[in-house]
C-alpha cells in the first residue's frame, strides 16, 4: 500500500515518540496485544499509557484472541484519501470484552454481515522514513 506521505495518517511509533512503541513491534511479529493495568487489570482498546479506571501508568501487555465477531462495519467508496484503494472497509470487531475499530481487508463488501467471524491480520503500511516496516491492526473474514 502506498499513500501520500505529506498527510501521514499513521502514528509515530518510535520509543522517542510513544511509551506504547512495543505495540507496533508486537504487530510486526503477528501478535495483537493491548495494555492491561497493573493496578486493577483493566484492559482497553486502543492500548493506553494510563488507566482511565484507577489512573495508574503501569501496565503489562495482554494478548488478544486473533478471532472475533464483526459487530458493525461501514464501506467508504467516495472521499477515499490519495494512495488508498477503494472501497475502504472499516469494522468494529468484538474480542472478549473489547470492541476494536480497524480496517477490514481482503474482503468484498457484499460478503460482510454483522456476526460473521473475522481474524486478525497485521496490515503492512508504508515504511517509516528510515525504511523500517510499519504495521497496523486489521481483520479479514474467516474462510
Amino acid at each position: 500500500m502506498t499513500y501520500f506521505r505529506a498527510v501521514d495518517p499513521f502514528p509515530l511509533e518510535s520509543p522517542e515518540q510513544t511509551k506504547l512503541h512495543e505495540f507496533y513491534e508486537y504487530l510486526a511479529a503477528g501478535r495483537l496485544v493491548t495494555t492491561a493495568c497493573r493496578g486493577c487489570r483493566r484492559r482497553d482498546w486502543p492500548p493506553r499509557g494510563f488507566c482511565p479506571e484507577c489512573g495508574s501508568d503501569q501496565f503489562d501487555w495482554s494478548d488478544l484472541p486473533h478471532e472475533g465477531l464483526l459487530h458493525a462495519f461501514t464501506v467508504q467508496e467516495t472521499g477515499v484519501p490519495a494512495g488508498f484503494d477503494k472501497p475502504l472497509i472499516f469494522g468494529i470487531t468484538r474480542l472478549d470484552e473489547l470492541r476494536i475499530f480497524t480496517r477490514i481487508i481482503e474482503t468484498e463488501p457484499a460478503e460482510l454481515a454483522v456476526g460473521k467471524r473475522v481474524q486478525f491480520t497485521p496490515l503492512r503500511v508504508t515504511d517509516d522514513h528510515e525504511g523500517k516496516p510499519r504495521y497496523l491492526p486489521a481483520f479479514k473474514l474467516v474462510e
